[in-house]
């Protein structure tokens, strides 16, 4: 099985991620630095959340089906 890996800068601030809390957002929508638009569970930025909300660059990893894998935050 094939992984692949896409680069997205995601800059979310604490409200807007709030509303995933209230249920009104289940997923995030991106466009990865080489162009292609991802969509993905909101849960999976979960422990990146700070007071501010979310800010950086991530490796997101999935598999040859699309299926999320793992997400780091690049340093």
């Amino acid at each position: 099985m094939e992984m692949r890996q896409i680069i997205v800068d995601i800059y979310i601030s604490a409200d807007e991620y709030l509303n995933v809390y209230r249920g009104s957002a289940k997923s995030v929508s991106a466009v990865s630095r080489d162009g292609l638009r991802v969509q993905f569970p909101a849960s999976i930025l979960q422990r990146f959340v700070t007071r501010e909300g979310i800010r950086g660059s991530f490796v997101i990893t999935f598999d040859d089906a699309n299926k999320f894998q793992s997400i780091e935050q690049l340093a």
